[in-house]
């Protein structure tokens, strides 16, 4: 096997953390569809944005022009805490592998919350904090954005209210213990505090949730509440931004030790991670200075980009919020209880579904038992538990670097590992126990959700 002259991990020094965000739509020749009004199907304005968002969150959502923005030195000074994350180079498992192909992984749970979502959560509570309010509500999948939040506003003094899927708040009863902890409030969803949480419960009995029924519920709880906002850990335009810096990190680290990376693979549920982590890479790439192979991968059991419909949808089950056109299995769509509680949203981000449909990247899905294969054999050999939904970027990885050992081809992937599995140790017990199972749903089963989606003709 060639031998790279990088070391086992590439740090880069605090001083070269990033002072800006980079804004990917600034380089985008087709920019992502605005969000819409649901009564009027026009393009949200400012004004109809600030009962539900901050100020300045919403004027990154609407900004398509500025490619950098500045990273306000509260915020900095916080991700000097646990930033610039390393780029490992995974020598251990190219020799399991026996490949050709060089592996590395950006390992961005190496904080507190465990995950990436704290480079986004930080943000949007500074910005809450600088508005003066009371505090935020949100929802949570497997508990990573939650728990990242919680942190977040214990650190600037706010409120924070989650309203965290159904059955990860069953299956993640550590994830809900850090949260509160913290100091947030928990609520499973959908729950019978809300109108919405009523609504879908009546409608589906007995249901297990998803990421759209918790997003009503903290929707409708920031808008009744004086003083509060919502915030999202993914999807929205301005996570993507936030998330930016792991991809920043990731080029700096790369162009330190002369790597250009020939595949870039991350896991997608609503896009913040692989956002984040391609969005200098796919700058380039749209500016025509290099070329990746970008690779989105998403559960079989809620596969938006592999077998979605690209169209404007609502982004929450209960249709409290604007509309946005991205590749969506239905707003109304309750995926199988699996283990990748983060990525069981039935849409993707505006800005990945844009860059998908022109052809800039590709989407595979993968069934959770081969998912967690990769995951064993990973954790094996690299020393860390990986997160599930961050093992549906290792599975594909795996399989690009065998394509590798096949062909002889020495390239170079890199993989966004997004976080870490030590509280998803009931997801490994059952693939341990040889219980764990695989869903797809069926053509039908997709049909059902297809049938709610609007039938919206924007004319602007």
């Amino acid at each position: 096997m060639k031998k790279l002259d990088v070391p086992y991990k590439i740090y880069l020094d605090e001083k070269d953390i990033p002072n800006s965000w980079y804004n990917v739509r600034a380089d985008m020749k087709n920019k992502p569809a605005p969000l819409i009004h649901p009564g009027t199907l026009q393009p949200m304005k400012f004004e109809e944005l600030q009962p539900v968002f901050c100020d300045e969150l919403i004027k990154q959502e609407l900004n398509d022009t500025e490619r950098y923005i500045a990273i306000p030195d509260e915020v900095l000074d916080f991700y000097k805490m646990y930033r610039p994350s390393p780029l490992t180079h995974a020598v251990f498992l190219e020799q399991l592998l026996d490949t050709p192909a060089h592996i590395f992984y950006k390992f961005e749970g190496n904080n507190t919350s465990g995950s990436h979502k704290l480079n986004s959560a930080i943000a949007q509570a500074y910005y809450a904090k600088k508005q003066g309010l009371k505090g935020v509500t949100t929802e949570t999948g497997a508990g990573q954005w939650g728990t990242a939040l919680s942190m977040a506003c214990s650190y600037f003094k706010l409120d924070c209210k989650v309203f965290m899927v159904r059955v990860s708040y069953e299956q993640k009863p550590f994830r809900r213990e850090v949260m509160k902890t913290y100091g947030a409030t928990v609520t499973p969803s959908p729950s019978m505090e809300t109108e919405a949480g009523r609504k879908i419960n009546a409608e589906h009995p007995g249901t297990t949730g998803s990421l759209g029924c918790a997003i009503s519920e903290a929707v409708e709880c920031a808008v009744t509440h004086e003083g509060y906002r919502y915030e999202l850990g993914s999807v929205l335009n301005q996570v993507l931004l936030h998330q930016s810096i792991i991809g920043l990190e990731t080029k700096a680290a790369c162009e330190k030790y002369g790597l250009k990376p020939d595949i870039i693979v991350g896991c997608a549920g609503g896009g913040s991670n692989l956002g984040g982590l391609i969005s200098p890479f796919m700058g380039e790439k749209l500016r025509g200075e290099a070329d990746y192979r970008i690779i989105a991968v998403e559960p079989a059991s809620c596969p938006s980009f592999t077998r979605g419909k690209y169209v404007y949808d609502f982004c929450d089950t209960g249709k409290v919020c604007p509309m946005a056109k991205m590749y969506t299995l239905g707003h109304d769509f309750i995926p199988s209880a699996n283990h990748a509680g983060g990525l069981r949203y039935h849409g993707m981000s505006p800005i990945l579904s844009q860059l998908y449909h022109d052809g800039y990247m590709e989407a595979v899905s993968v069934e959770q038992t081969r998912v967690f294969d990769a995951a064993v054999q990973f954790a094996r050999v690299e020393g860390i538990l990986p997160a599930p939904e961050s093992s549906h970027a290792i599975r594909v990885g795996i399989d690009e670097a065998l394509k590798c050992k096949e062909t002889g081809e020495a390239k170079t992937i890199i993989i966004g590992l997004t976080g870490t599995g030590y509280f998803d140790l009931k997801a490994y017990e059952q693939y341990n126990d040889g219980t764990m199972t695989d869903y797809i749903p069926t053509d039908e089963d997709l049909a059902k959700g297809f049938a709610k989606i609007p039938d919206v003709k924007v004319n602007f």
